[in-house]
């Protein structure tokens, strides 16, 4: 019913009720090419199309997708569905995986889901009553911080984003210890025992604003996925902090990590998809 894509810089994988279809190299600066690649997986009888693709899709529909330059600007649900002749919808890679941990991962059974991300970056998305909410799940901007308050790449200073990330638990252990560790050694010996402050520091920073999160969403579960997700203690750490910090008194786990695996894209733009077209 719904054909789904899995945008990325070099490659396109598709599937079809849950079924691979394979996958394609990435036209970057040819539309044309780039809509007949996406025409190429059509076998007559999709409902529509669902796209996830790391960009940021504005108000006005048109998306940014720095890697992606035939993409740049455009209106790209309209002038796809004029190319594939069905309707389009396009989601954040984000609001895919929210999407993904509310169908299929760790959301299931729940009303409210904030999946959030924290890798290269801090991000999320949100799933309400089994639809993604646009424009929410931007919780890494927006200043929290004053000391040490480092400037960001939205053009800010003192964002989540640049300490709650992978590199901004290195950024927060230079400025603590003068040590240039990368975030992978910092969390190894965090979890083997020692005393790291720069770990402490880095769960005050980043329970404070989630637990806001849930307070002001009322969601039941926080599902976690990047990088950091991998370091399972660090996750449930984050999670009796953030549990110390809500109004609501929880007895279970609220932040845990993502179930879903790498095709987080597909199965949370099908199921976007599905919600849009078919429920």
């Amino acid at each position: 019913m719904i054909l789904a894509f899995d945008i990325g810089g070099s490659r396109i994988r598709a599937a079809r009720d849950g079924v691979a279809l394979g996958e394609v190299p990435t036209p970057l600066r040819d539309f044309a090419a780039f809509g007949a690649a996406l025409r190429g997986f059509l076998a007559g009888g999709e409902r529509a199309v669902a796209i996830s693709i790391a960009g940021v899709v504005q108000e006005d529909g048109r998306i940014r997708v720095a890697n992606i330059p035939c993409l740049d600007a455009r209106l790209l649900a309209v002038e796809l569905r004029a190319a594939l002749g069905l309707p389009v919808l396009v989601l954040n890679d984000a609001d895919c995986f929210a999407m993904a941990e509310a169908a299929a991962g760790a959301g299931r059974g729940h009303r409210s889901v904030f999946a959030v991300i924290l890798g290269s970056g801090v991000g999320g998305g949100l799933v309400m009553d089994g639809r993604v909410v646009p424009g929410a799940g931007e919780w890494g901007h927006g200043p929290v911080i004053r000391d040490p308050a480092f400037a960001c790449g939205c053009g800010q200073v003192g964002c989540l984003d640049t300490v709650g990330a992978a590199r901004g638990l290195e950024r927060l252990h230079r400025h603590l210890t003068g040590d240039a560790l990368g975030s992978v050694e910092i969390l190894a010996r965090w979890a083997g025992g020692a005393r790291v402050a720069t770990v402490d520091l880095w769960l005050d920073l980043v329970s404070g604003p989630l637990a806001m999160v849930v307070n002001v969403l009322g969601c039941t579960v926080v599902p976690v996925g990047g990088g950091l997700a991998n370091v399972v203690p660090l996750i449930t750490a984050l999670d009796v902090a953030v549990r110390a910090r809500i109004l609501r008194r929880m007895d279970t786990a609220l932040v845990v990590p993502a179930q879903v695996s790498a095709d987080a894209g597909l199965i949370g733009a099908a199921a976007a998809g599905e919600a849009e077209y078919v429920a």
